[in-house]
């Protein structure tokens, strides 16, 4: 019997502990010592070895080769043809389903004014709010189909759901037509498409992913740019019914290119689906503040694209100039209000590029959907109620918008809090880490 540092390994098995790669850093090892056997790292460990009992298994010191290990990079491109597709892939999907959420304070507006008058700001702001709400929370649905089944289905069916809802769209006069169409449909798909291709760019890169899908974020700044002003031109020339089929057409061209450029580097085998896949990452103490810090900061983020051109127009700038606001939040008195725009637009944008990085950073790549699906579904929860919460403000405020803008800034700002405390439980509290 033979014993290398505090891992036990039986010697005629020959077992060698390798470097672990980065799919491996995180890798549960608190089992370790537990009822036999549990194979970590190529090695079978047991408290029964060769009929003796070593119960000594240093599990703390395991913990701690593991996490001070270097990934191994050999195993991502980092880029190559097959990569850099994926990313333009990965662009256009930013662009068709993140883009149009920034239509929604112009449809807040369209809908508050013409087609759902008699309905309150708060009751209209359930449409967006349910659409984000769909788009978040289908992670923990989609996430976990990703990571048994790869990117394929779901790109196809999400594609034609997301077009199917837009198209819809110009039919529905009702609010529950609206609802089902846009907070249903569409948002489904639009998910159904989203972590079907965070999952599978994850997995072409390791040292370059944060240009990666910093590059793919981008899209939605296009799209969050393009979308809104191209919906404002087109509604009075070709009324709202046909500017919304025109939106429809315009991603259904992009997500034909989606389908043919989105693909993971994995093989993907089918997995049982266990609800304990969603709990045990929160017994995390990074992951819980993550979650936390991302759910916080959504019930402010989205509070702007739903009221910034009501705002706007009540302190009588004009409805024109007024409508363009949400497409200058994305591309980066009235001159503080615009000025504000660019700033928060600046600024913002990060939360959509980060969050998939920063789930990688502490996940296992082969667990990367799923645990993607469990923070989202966090997330989710402020995505739905935090539109019409500011709605209610607003009811409050008697129109006004102090208490909105009170409630927003308070959120982000602990948000941003939590997501230091985070930082500080992965890496400590230095500026940079090697």
């Amino acid at each position: 019997m033979a014993f290398t540092n505090d891992i036990e390994v039986y010697k005629p098995v020959k077992a060698v502990v390798p470097a672990p790669s980065h799919d491996s850093l995180y890798t549960d090892t608190s089992s370790i010592g537990g009822q036999p056997p549990y194979e970590y790292f190529g090695i079978t460990t047991s408290k029964q070895v060769d009929g003796a009992d070593h119960s000594s298994f240093n599990t703390e010191s395991c913990k701690e080769n593991v996490r001070s290990a270097k990934p191994d990079t050999s195993q991502f491109p980092d880029g190559g043809p097959e990569a850099w597709l994926v990313t333009f892939g990965a662009w256009l999907v930013f662009f068709v389903c993140w883009g149009p959420i920034n239509m929604i304070g112009i449809m807040q507006e369209y809908y508050q004014q013409q087609l759902l008058i008699d309905y309150s700001p708060s009751a209209i702001a359930w449409i967006s709010s349910a659409k984000l709400f769909m788009m978040y929370a289908g992670g923990a649905i989609f996430g976990k189909l990703f990571d048994s089944y790869g990117p394929r289905w779901l790109l196809l069916i999400g594609s034609a759901m997301h077009v199917y809802g837009f198209m819809m769209t110009p039919f529905s006069t009702k609010y529950y037509q609206i609802f089902l169409s846009q907070a249903i449909c569409s948002a489904a798909g639009a998910s159904c498409i989203y972590y079907a291709c965070a999952g599978s760019t994850t997995t072409w890169f390791l040292r370059k992913r944060s240009t990666a899908f910093g590059i793919a974020a981008s899209g939605s700044a296009f799209g969050g740019v393009i979308l809104p002003i191209m919906v404002l031109r087109l509604i009075p020339k070709v009324g709202f019914p046909w500017a919304m089929r025109i939106v429809g057409f315009l991603i259904l061209g992009m997500v034909i290119i989606i389908n043919i450029t989105v693909k993971s580097r994995l093989k993907h085998t089918p997995k049982p689906f266990r609800i304990n896949e969603y709990v045990k990452p929160f017994q995390e103490p990074s992951f819980s503040l993550l979650t936390l810090s991302m759910t916080v900061f959504v019930f402010g983020l989205f509070v702007l694209y739903n009221f910034l051109v009501l705002q706007a127009q009540s302190e009588e700038m004009s409805p024109r100039l007024a409508e363009y606001l949400v497409p200058i939040l994305n591309a980066a008195s009235n001159a503080a209000i615009i000025a504000f725009t660019i700033i928060y637009g600046v600024f913002s944008g990060a939360y959509i590029a980060l969050a998939p990085i920063l789930i990688a950073q502490i996940s296992k790549i082969q667990q990367i959907g799923v645990r993607s699906g469990a923070l989202f579904l966090g997330v989710s929860i402020a995505a739905l109620t935090g539109g019409p919460l500011a709605g209610a403000l607003l009811d409050t405020d008697h129109g006004g918008f102090e208490y909105i803008q009170i409630f927003a800034g308070s959120m982000m700002c602990a948000a941003a809090g939590l997501l230091l405390i985070s930082r500080a439980f992965t890496l400590g509290f230095t500026i940079a880490k090697a």
